[in-house]
């Protein structure tokens, strides 16, 4: 309700801005030469905030059936923000059905469909260090009658910055980050060793091999997944407290596609992938099996949820002894 009265307030202001940026006079005859200083001096919004809404307002005032995707929260500000380059009278019903109730990582996927760019050219470079401070025994007193040394200003911090996972064409994706020299090192080792499979030394290529051994690696640690499992007699539930066998849990993974399986009373799943357990559906206090069938992946949140569902709050009981 409260979000629904946020996006009502939001639209209406986007379709002010929308007016006020096809009739400049009105601003420019209060004292501001732009709709940014009029929505930042008047109207206090942020910088960002200011950014998004202008450039909603003129999506807007081109295609007019974007306040109504706006309206109905089946786009956000920020999603028209960044789809607006790439709509045009020809393509923008379609594009904008593509991109409703989306979420951003998806339209930047849809972004590089519309406008797909060339793969970025492999680099690896040294980031630049600060200056360290002169130390006492680093420090010589001036000649005599010499100038001063000129003043030069200091080297700007460097500052640490997200890494970068961007989608560029289909398929195709940008990765940036920053790496410490013991790593630098293992790719430039890595390097001269494949150089007859990888003649270029292409780093991308080295990691995608890193991350297909790395990935096997993880799941046999944590489902014990077998290139080729040795045949065992399992009993279905004969685990005791309620461990899940390993065969149990790699069929509910592949079942469940390595992602929470809880799905809300609207028909709606949980796309988490992160933390996940794994999940009696019917409990194992009340007689559920550790069987393919009776365990499900769910997050760590859905699994607590649905424990509290049937036994109640954390604590709950230990509340109740006390009482009585």
């Amino acid at each position: 309700m409260l979000a629904g009265k946020e996006r009502e307030a939001s639209v209406e202001l986007v379709a002010h801005l929308a007016a006020l940026d096809a009739r400049p006079a009105l601003f420019a005859a209060a004292g501001h030469g732009s709709l940014f200083s009029y929505c930042t001096d008047v109207l206090r919004l942020s910088e960002d905030a200011t950014c998004n809404r202008i450039q909603a307002a003129r999506a807007c005032r081109d295609f007019p059936m974007i306040l109504d995707l706006l309206a109905s929260g089946a786009m956000s500000l920020t999603s028209v923000r960044i789809l607006r380059p790439h709509l045009t009278p020809e393509n923008h019903e379609a594009v904008l059905a593509r991109a409703s109730r989306r979420s951003r990582r998806e339209i930047e996927a849809l972004i590089a469909e519309l406008a797909p760019r060339p793969d970025v050219p492999s680099s690896v470079r040294k980031l630049p260090t600060a200056t360290p401070a002169p130390t006492l025994a680093s420090r010589q007193p001036a000649p005599p009658f010499s100038s001063p040394p000129p003043i030069s200003s200091p080297s700007p911090p460097i500052t640490t910055r997200r890494p970068i996972v961007e989608t560029t064409s289909p398929e195709r994706y940008r990765i940036q980050s920053t790496i410490g020299k013991e790593s630098h090192d293992k790719l430039r080792r890595l390097q001269a060793l494949l150089r007859r499979e990888i003649p270029d030394g292409d780093p991308g290529a080295i990691v995608d091999r890193a991350l297909t051994l790395l990935l096997e690696k993880v799941e046999k640690a944590k489902l014990r997944a077998a290139a080729k499992p040795r045949p065992r007699a399992i009993r279905p539930g004969a685990d005791r407290q309620g461990r899940v066998p390993r065969p149990v849990k790699r069929g509910a993974w592949r079942r469940d596609g390595g992602q929470c399986a809880f799905v809300s009373g609207d028909g709606h799943r949980c796309t988490e992938r992160a933390f996940l357990e794994f999940h009696h559906v019917l409990p194992y206090a009340q007689g559920g099996l550790a069987t393919v069938e009776n365990i499900s992946l769910r997050c760590r949140g859905h699994n607590q949820y649905e424990s509290e569902l049937v036994f109640g709050p954390r604590g709950a009981s230990t509340v109740r002894e006390a009482l009585q």
